[in-house]
């Protein structure tokens, strides 16, 4: 069982994501709804998993990865978004990314991503 801190300004992405992570026996530690509440709340909680939306207010997910991996170089992140460009996804993969899901999600992916990240 992991604890994950869950990123989205999307309150319905959040609860599907959070649904899908408890059933597979996660525990979720946070919520954030954008990039600096993310990197704050990573500080607070050090969570074993992240799971990062890219296109937030305030801070987007990308940057909020930068953040996270310059003060935690351990962590782990998984970005998710509706776009499945090859470009954002090499970029959220250079910031620091272990993985990436895109919307909507399918129950298995996240699972598998999950697992795979944590291992």
């Amino acid at each position: 069982m992991a604890r994950i801190l869950i990123v989205d300004d999307a309150k319905f992405m959040r609860v599907t994501l959070r649904n899908i992570l408890k059933q597979a026996n996660h525990e979720i530690v946070g919520e954030a709804e954008n990039g600096r509440e993310a990197v704050a709340l990573y500080r607070q909680l050090q969570p074993d998993l992240v799971t990062m939306d890219i296109t937030m207010p305030e801070m987007n997910g990308l940057d909020a990865v930068r953040e996270i991996k310059r003060n935690h170089p351990q962590a782990k992140i998984i970005m998710c978004s509706a776009m499945g460009q090859q470009k954002t996804i090499i970029e959220a993969i250079e910031a620091g990314a272990r993985d990436y899901l895109v919307k909507p999600f399918d129950e298995s992916s996240v699972v598998d991503s999950v697992k795979s990240v944590l291992r």
